[in-house]
């Protein structure tokens, strides 16, 4: 352990030596600085300093920017976000892979920048949702922007589930339906209809059964839609909450093609509830019955009378 520290510190003393000037020597050598700092900061991890190491990575990652090498400088700052996970300082961690993320954009690298976007909200995901949506939210960005939306979409999704289990409902609604329109662009039909389902789930949660309807309505434009399993079962589903039949709704939403669905929408569709506590509509034909009925009753009255009082 000491044989590591005393390592560190020797590579450290290399880099700032590397970093100095003198009157033969005018520029600093920050690549030589770096390679040092990197080598300081390894056997700082390897001695179980964390906090040493992750200063070692930004002091890596200043030489490097200062050499406007900013991959490398992107590395460092990532390098050094991992320290502070490792020391479960999860927030000041995402500061630093953020940092990394735009110097990835700015050296003409942005896949990376996503990919480091996408790490981070997994890191924080279980600490701050909504800074996990936002994180997700840009890597989709990047990527959309160099038409890669097949990852594009894949980070959206992660967003959207984030925000239903936020319950931010309409925020849910838009981002699912972004997801729909990118699914559509590169034509996953099947996986649109997926989407129209967790759509039709989210607008029904916010007691708006119309535009759950214009969902259903506008997605038999996609190529297949019209009378697959999940257009006969939205269907189905519409019908039993429009007439308020409660044992419907829960039959549809218990069938296999909700209940095993992404966990986040899975559980909109067993909590999902008809206004009006679940009273059924009259059927026609109980009405008729419950008409006649009251027909026989007036003919007993007439019969009642019909010899006079007499």
């Amino acid at each position: 352990m000491a044989a590591k520290i005393n390592e560190a510190h020797d590579h450290i003393a290399k880099a700032e030596k590397y970093l100095k000037t003198s009157f033969m020597k005018w520029k600093p050598d920050y690549d030589s600085a770096a390679s040092e700092y990197s080598k300081a900061a390894v056997a700082f991890k390897n001695a179980k300093m964390l906090e040493e190491a992750k200063e070692a990575y930004l002091q890596e990652a200043e030489a490097h920017t200062n050499n406007k090498t900013l991959f490398h400088a992107a590395k460092a700052l990532e390098a050094a976000g991992m320290m502070l996970k490792d020391m479960q300082r999860i927030p000041e961690a995402i500061q630093y892979i953020e940092r990394a993320s735009m110097m990835y954009v700015e050296n003409g690298t942005p896949d990376t920048a996503a990919l480091a976007l996408d790490r981070a909200g997994k890191l924080i995901e279980s600490q701050d949702l909504a800074k996990a949506v936002d994180l997700y939210q840009k890597a989709a960005s990047v990527f959309e922007n160099e038409d890669r939306l097949r990852q594009a979409v894949e980070m959206l999704g992660k967003a959207s589930r984030l925000l239903v289990r936020q319950h931010k409902l309409d925020e849910a609604a838009v981002s699912i339906q972004k997801e729909k329109n990118m699914y559509k662009e590169i034509e996953n039909y099947p996986t649109c209809f997926k989407k129209t389902i967790a759509q039709v789930l989210v607008h029904l949660h916010r007691k708006d059964f119309v535009a759950a309807d214009k969902c259903v309505r506008e997605s038999y434009s996609l190529p297949g839609f019209s009378g697959s399993e999940d257009c006969i079962g939205l269907e189905q589903l519409l019908q039993g909450y429009d007439q308020q039949d409660d044992d419907q709704v829960q039959r549809v939403c218990n069938s296999p093609l909700f209940k095993y669905m992404d966990n986040d929408y899975a559980k909109l569709s067993i909590s999902l509830r008809v206004p009006g506590g679940g009273k059924k509509k009259k059927a026609p034909a109980a009405a008729a019955d419950a008409g006649e009925g009251r027909a026989g009753a007036g003919e007993a009255d007439e019969d009642e009378y019909a010899g006079g009082l007499c």
